[in-house]
Formats: C-alpha cells, structure tokens, sequence
C-alpha cells in the first residue's frame, strides 16, 4: 500500500484519554507530508534520470554494437586487400620475370646477331684489306714499270701531219673489202 502525501494530510486519528496532543500530531504530519512530496518529486526526477541514463546507455550500446560490426566488416574487408594485394603482388612478380626473361632472351638473342655481324664485317674487312694490299702492290708495280721511263724519255714529234682524205679513203675501202670477204666465206 503506497501512501500519498494528501492521505497523510487528510489522516484522522480516534482521540483516547490523554492521547497526543493533536496539533503536534497535525505538525508533525505535515512536515512528514512536506518531506513525502520532497522525496516523491526527487524520485521523479531519479526516476527520469534512469530513463534518460537507460535510453543513453541503449543509444551507446546500439552505437557499441555497430561499431563492433564495423570493426568487423573493416577487419574483413582489409583481409581481403591485403589478400588481393598479395595477389596483385604476385601476378605483378610472375609478370616481371617473364617480361625479364624475355628480355633478357631478346637482348642475349640481338647480343648474338650482333657479334655475327661483327664477324662477317671483320671477314669483309680483311678481304677488303687484301684486295686493297694487292691493288696497291700492282699499281705501284705499274708505276715501277719500265714503260713508264720510255714513255717519259722518248722525244715527241712536235708536229703532226695529218691525213689526207684520199688516205682515209683508201684505208675505208680496204676495211670494206676485208668485211666483204669474210662475210663469203
């Protein structure tokens, strides 16, 4: 049974011989009375201070709630990152050292072409050298040849006749016959 401060204001008590004074009682009542709406009110206020304490820890724990989650999708998530990641890495990884192999056969591949090459141009240089040493060697042979003192210590004719034109007829008409014959026979 819960007591109100109006019960305790409106409580009659039986009078006995040489009872309680009854203004002392009402006093005293009504300072119980006072004192009851005190602790009503301040239970209220408690009472409401729990609801809003109860909906800010419902609100916190909602929030507790989803940041765990999100903790979680977040921890997932970069599982899965750094899995791709290390994926990524490794096809990267395959890639580059196939493209470094190839290159690598490639350039060992020119290497070769090129040293053939310079083979062939050293084959073709050396004939090239020989050729040059014996068409060096006959040209200065042919400078050394005696001709070459004849033709310079022989006197010129300073005058030159030239021919007649019945001379130049004559020798026409011999290479005429000469052609004639040989075609008879």
């Amino acid at each position: 049974m819960s007591i109100t401060p109006n019960d305790i204001h409106n409580k009659d008590f039986s009078t006995k011989f040489k009872g309680f004074d009854p203004e002392e009682v009402n006093e005293f009542l009504d300072e119980v009375k006072k004192e009851l709406e005190h602790l009503i009110r301040e239970n209220k206020d408690l009472e409401k201070r729990v609801k809003f304490n109860e909906e800010k820890v419902e609100y916190f724990t909602s929030i507790q709630e989803t940041l765990n989650k999100s903790i979680i999708v977040a921890q997932e998530a970069a599982d899965r990152l750094r899995e791709n990641a290390r994926k990524d890495a490794e096809i990267i990884i395959f890639e580059a050292e196939k493209t470094a192999e190839e290159l690598l056969k490639e350039a060992a591949e020119k290497a070769t072409q090129i040293n053939r090459e310079t083979d062939a141009i050293k084959k073709e240089t050396r004939i090239f050298r020989q050729r040059l040493q014996i068409l060096s060697q006959t040209q200065l042979e042919m400078i050394k040849n005696e001709e070459w003192d004849m033709v310079l210590n022989t006197p010129s004719q300073i005058e030159v006749t030239p021919p007649t034109i019945d001379s130049i007829i004559e020798k026409r008409a011999k290479r005429t016959e000469h052609l004639t014959e040989e075609e008879q026979q």
